[in-house]
């Protein structure tokens, strides 16, 4: 599984996305322009220090980054408020990848197209949307449940 930053435009939120990341031990792609100066010193600034956990592509633009995953034979999965289906009634496979649009305008009405599905996380009348980390650890979380795919329990819990 990895997940997929789709031109991320808020370092906090994108610090967040690969610290999951790192936690659970998936790849992230970041399909830019990003809307800061993405790096190591940024990211560290925002409070990832998981940095050197993570592993990062880097894709110049979403055709780019469209080509590797097909090639991969990878489905893209792209988390939206304009999803078709709940993420819980989704079947995630192990090859996917999770796609995370911008915080401030989601994707453009393209890459929505070229997604094999679109998957909304339900939330009460009235709510715009959760933030985009916040979608991403809830979307990564199922994916991992349903194909057994979370990390082994590490040494440092205590009882």
């Amino acid at each position: 599984m990895h997940l997929a930053l789709y031109q991320p435009d808020i370092p906090q939120n994108t610090g967040a996305m690969l610290r999951l990341a790192a936690c659970f031990g998936l790849p992230v792609d970041v399909i830019e322009p990003t809307g800061f100066v993405f790096g190591e010193a940024r990211m560290r600034r925002a409070g990832m220090d998981y940095w050197d956990r993570v592993t990062i592509r880097r894709h110049s633009d979403w055709d780019s980054f469209r080509a590797e995953r097909r090639a991969a034979d990878s489905r893209l999965i792209l988390m939206t408020t304009r999803g078709t289906l709940i993420y819980t009634d989704f079947v995630f496979q192990a090859g996917d990848t999770i796609v995370m649009g911008r915080e401030s305008a989601g994707v453009p009405d393209s890459v929505h197209a070229a997604c094999d599905a679109r998957l909304v996380v339900p939330m009460q009348t009235g709510s715009r949307s959760l933030n985009v980390a916040q979608t991403a650890a809830i979307a990564v979380a199922e994916g991992l449940r349903q194909i057994k795919g979370f990390p082994a329990l590490s040494s440092n819990l205590t009882s």
